[in-house]
């Protein structure tokens, strides 16, 4: 077998308590979904499952590890990550209320935005590096195992991350029409992106 069956029920509860402790991806679900709504919110929660199973396959094949020893590639990615989601905020200012003939932001956008937040937070790869192990079996295929556990972290997060998007979604997307419930909503939004991006740039190694 891959894996120890006994280990994966030991991995689940303690990859959930993860998933539902708040965090970047958390929040920028939520920021999102104010703005955005429901569908775009659920998409990039898609995305930022996506991305975690990128970094645990990165550190399953070791290139993670490399990765997260060089100081130079850890603050660059820190750094566009930053930038990233300053950009985001800028572009949550910048919008009005919503029209019935207004353009959404589609699903497949707010994927790879979800994409880009995540790969952009080397917190994450740490973080992988950090838990993920534990739970690893040297004598087995250490890549399966790595992409097992990553996809029992992607599924909660997906479900947790997307709840918590599609319910600010629907009560964002319910009020926006109004132009100052709109300009709280964008202000709302920058916010959080803006609190990221700063959470993002004070990040220490450790």
């Amino acid at each position: 077998m891959i894996l120890d069956p006994l280990t994966l029920l030991a991995f689940i509860p303690a990859g959930l308590a993860l998933n539902l402790t708040p965090g970047a991806d958390m929040m920028f679900c939520l920021g999102l979904g104010l703005r955005a709504g429901p569908r775009p919110a659920l998409a990039a929660s898609a995305g930022i499952s996506a991305g975690g199973m990128v970094h645990v396959t990165l550190a399953g094949l070791g290139l993670a590890a490399t990765i997260a020893a060089l100081p130079w590639a850890f603050d660059a990615i820190r750094w566009v990550g930053v930038a990233y989601l300053l950009w985001l905020a800028a572009q949550a200012l910048r919008q009005g209320p919503l029209r019935p003939s207004a353009a959404v932001l589609s699903p497949a956008r707010a994927f790879r935005q979800g994409i880009v937040v995540n790969l952009t937070n080397p917190k994450v790869i740490l973080f992988v590096l950090a838990f993920v192990p534990q739970f690893i079996d040297p004598v087995r295929p250490i890549l399966p195992q790595f992409l097992i556990y990553g996809l029992v972290l992607a599924v909660g997060g997906f479900v947790i991350n997307g709840a918590v998007g599609v319910f600010a979604g629907g009560v964002g997307r319910t009020l926006a029409t109004s132009p100052l419930f709109a300009r709280g909503l964008g202000l709302a939004s920058a916010a959080i992106f803006t609190a990221l991006a700063a959470r993002l740039a004070i990040l220490h190694r450790s």
